[in-house]
């Protein structure tokens, strides 16, 4: 403050020259001790100096609270003169002032220039006290003492100490300074009685001030009066809110819930539903105008109608039934699955000639990875519709399916109900993913709860919980998913059309990546036109480092090939990289798909079975080993089912029954223990259809004959040596394929299951039904071959030559 001139505490000609502070909305009387917060530079710099040079302090009140820079225009004419009794400095911005008032002052003049206002004061402390009328005083104190006693009633809220301060005081003098102090009254009125000079004319304004405030609290304790007559008694929760409603009663501002509802109503009729549920909502809708629209029941009430009417009651989307360009779009979206294409376009089709044909609903089931979910996508593309998807891995609760009632708190609809709203379509394309995966408990069967949606004949009157009207699904195209039909409940299963995905062979792979995979994984890591992956490179990913029934795994390793190719180009190795099949092996270590344990070469006891599972088709070796010296007794490993356990006796007896057919001693026999085992013992194995396959070992380990390395087999077998059909040919027949078999001897009965194989499978392998046991150890043994007419090669030193006997078959050499 170099510049401006220190004030100094004098009286000149009664003026007196002190440091002020301009308060925002509050205003402070003599005798009153009050703290506030002061934040302005100039302020703080005012208490500053005021502390240093232990001077009093001007405290006077803003006219416009919002004013930053108030000049002697902006300030009230009369403030006090007050002593800062304790400062607290929070931050550097921030000061906390405990002062009390002194002396009532005027304001003369006010220089703003320094660094703190500079304010001219001219005491003027409160008059006429000595010459007041004691009659007149005398009326008045006790006409503020009675306005007073009906203020404390109203407000009960006041501090002890200030009641007993104005009950007890007979100092006039003393309460027109204490009670606007301490009242809760406007900072403006405040103003007004600290403009008073006088005795007299400051008690009647406080008399005047305290008139008012009883009236205004009158009011308002007729407004409670009013509200709690209204409320129930259970209903005390509602307090605020009907409190609220009865102030906006008395000024004309209520909630209008007549004229909501007939907005709802004008809208439920624009809609033109059916009678059950136009009369449904407008039942709804007369509910709402009876209540008050607060209430917790209305809210409820206008969820319920504003999720009905948000629905697509008659919006339709038009089908696409050009059956060209859908061919067109999925032959360009998915490699292969010929049959579910056909099965697509018969159904544009037969929608092209008749429009009442009801939906069908279609359930692919496959192995992971297949595309599935993408083929169920790219019909809604090709048929124009919208798509919905719903997940029900997982959903054990009915609710999910079909809803809440709305009874219960936070209830809502279903998730098919949902799916329609999401789709804003009447007539979508619904995917219920993963439909084998549903699960039920105490909460009910949601597999049951999808009976009457997924029912043709059913479903154009499907009810959900929460709704509570009918809604037509029949114009929905419904399309499942699923791993396995073994899980779905059968009267489910029985509403569905099954088209089977089988697993892709390897040129299938081969493609998919080439023209989908790679094509998608060059745009997504920016390498599209540096990184180039030819043929040879592709073959040695799929064979070498993914097994699986789909492409997912493919998908990932080709995205890793790619991210390691990123590396070295952001490294600045190459600017170009053409990955080959030597780069693959250096990019992603050694092979990790390891050889299978099954029949390589052709050996005795070993014989190469071929099994179902939920990712596709695999080879199911079955081992048997003689153990001599024994008692007869059989030992059975591999984590095998009862079904398996049972299989296994069967092919003991068969063999004790045709022991003398395969050359086989019985006597021996009962010297035998055997052991028969399925690898990958940590893999649990179960089912009828390695019959042939365990019988085949066995005889070909009693007997001592080979079975043949280049065979695989499936079938379920009887007491009598008949072999029954089995299921899952074609994945079954996929594995076979994938581990380069020949052969494969299947059931009689399954032949008309070759029109589902692969054609480029059975190009490379010949089927060969059989119906009895006996065909199938003819095809799958080696021929006996007697002791002299095999010389088995021997280790012989000094050049000596190892022969075979010309008589030995040639099939024994075939690898």
């Amino acid at each position: 403050m170099s510049d401006t001139v220190k004030p100094q505490v004098k009286v000149e000609q009664e003026l007196a020259c002190l440091p002020a502070i301009a308060l925002r909305g509050l205003v402070v009387f003599p005798n009153n001790i009050i703290h506030f917060e002061v934040g302005r530079e100039k302020s703080i710099a005012a208490i500053d100096w005021a502390m240093s040079n232990n001077s009093p302090i001007f405290l006077v009140a803003q006219k416009d609270p919002d004013a930053e820079q108030p000049d002697i225009q902006q300030l009230q004419k009369f403030g006090v003169i007050a002593e800062i009794k304790q400062m607290l400095r929070v931050s550097d911005d921030l000061v906390k002032v405990l002062v009390e008032g002194k002396t009532r002052a005027r304001l003369v003049h006010l220089e703003t220039e320094g660094e703190f206002l500079i304010a001219h004061v001219n005491p003027s402390p409160l008059k006429g006290i000595r010459n007041a009328d004691p009659v007149e005083l005398e009326a008045l104190m006790r006409s503020i003492q009675d306005l007073f006693e009906k203020y404390l009633k109203l407000t009960p809220r006041l501090p002890k100490d200030v009641v007993f301060n104005i009950i007890s005081s007979e100092d006039a003098a003393f309460l027109a300074e204490y009670i606007p102090a301490n009242l809760l009254f406007k900072h403006q009125d405040k103003q007004a009685a600290l403009d008073e000079g006088k005795l007299i004319p400051r008690l009647y304004k406080i008399l005047e001030l305290l008139e008012r405030e009883v009236q205004i609290l009158q009011v308002e304790k007729t407004i409670q009066s009013q509200v709690t007559h209204q409320m129930d008694k259970n209903q005390r929760d509602y307090y605020l809110r009907e409190q609220m409603r009865v102030i906006a009663g008395e000024l004309d501002e209520g909630e209008d819930v007549h004229a909501e509802a007939d907005s709802y109503r004008q809208k439920i009729e624009v809609l033109q539903l059916g009678e059950e549920a136009t009369q449904k909502l407008l039942k709804e809708t007369d509910r709402l105008a009876r209540m008050q629209g607060s209430s917790q029941e209305a809210s409820v009430i206008r969820t319920y109608l504003d999720t009905c009417l948000a629905l697509p009651w008659n919006v339709y989307t038009k089908d696409d039934l050009n059956v060209n360009r859908a061919e067109t779009l999925l032959n360009k979206e998915h490699y292969g699955m010929e049959k579910v294409k056909e099965r697509i376009l018969e159904i544009l089709a037969v929608r092209s000639l008749s429009e009442n044909m009801k939906s069908q609903i279609i359930c692919l089931v496959g192995p992971p990875g297949v595309g599935k979910t993408s083929i169920a996508h790219s019909i809604a593309a090709c048929m124009g519709r919208k798509y919905a998807r719903m997940s029900l891995g997982g959903v054990r609760d009915e609710a999910e399916i079909r809803g809440h009632r709305r009874t219960y708190i936070g209830a809502m609809p279903g998730k098919i109900i949902s799916a329609i709203n999401s789709a804003k379509s009447a007539n979508p394309l619904i995917l219920l993913d993963e439909v084998d995966k549903l699960a039920s408990d105490f909460r009910g069967d949601p597999a049951s709860a999808l009976l009457e949606a997924l029912d043709p004949e059913q479903n154009a009157t499907f009810k959900d919980h929460y709704l509570d009207i009918p809604f037509d699904l029949s114009k929905v195209l419904f399309i499942t998913t699923a791993n396995s039909l073994n899980t779905i409940p059968r009267p489910l299963l029985d509403r569905m059309d099954v088209i089977e995905l089988s697993s892709y062979t390897r040129v299938e792979k081969f493609h998919i990546a080439k023209k989908y995979l790679l094509p998608r994984q060059l745009d997504s890591t920016g390498l599209k036109g540096k990184v180039k992956m030819n043929q040879a490179a592709l073959y040695t990913v799929i064979d070498g480092y993914t097994r699986e029934a789909g492409v997912r795994s493919l998908e990932r390793t080709i995205n890793k090939v790619l991210r390691k190719c990123a590396r070295k180009i952001a490294a600045g190795e190459a600017e170009t990289i053409s990955v080959t099949p030597a780069m693959v092996q250096e990019l992603l270590g050694p092979i990790k798909v390891k050889p299978g344990f099954y029949n390589k070469t052709n050996a005795v006891g070993i014989t190469n079975g071929l099994a179902w599972t939920s990712v596709g088709g695999e080879l199911l070796p079955i081992e048997v080993q003689a153990i001599p010296g024994g008692s007869g007794k059989f030992e059975l490993t591999g984590s095998l089912g009862d079904v398996m356990k049972e299989s296994a006796k069967l092919a003991v007896t068969y063999a004790k029954v045709h022991a003398q057919e395969y050359g086989i001693d019985l006597d021996k026999m009962k010297t035998l223990d055997l052991h028969i085992h399925a690898p990958e013992g940590a893999v649990p194995k179960d089912g009828p259809s390695a019959g042939v396959t365990l019988t085949t070992a066995l005889i070909s380990c009693l007997s001592g004959r080979q079975v043949r390395a280049d065979v695989a087999m499936t079938g379920e077998i009887t007491l009598h040596g008949d072999v029954l059909p089995i299921g899952g040919l074609r994945e079954k027949s996929m594995a076979a394929y994938r581990e380069n078999m020949k052969t494969v001897l299947i059931p009689y009965d399954n032949e008309p299951d070759l029109y589902e194989v692969d054609d480029e499978v059975k190009q490379h392998i010949e089927f060969v039904p059989v119906k009895t046991l006996k065909e199938v150890l003819d095809r799958a043994l080696m021929p006996a071959t007697p002791p002299t007419a095999v010389r088995r090669p021997t280790r012989k030193t000094k050049g000596e030559v190892v022969a075979v006997s010309e008589q030995e078959p040639a099939d024994t050499m075939r690898q």
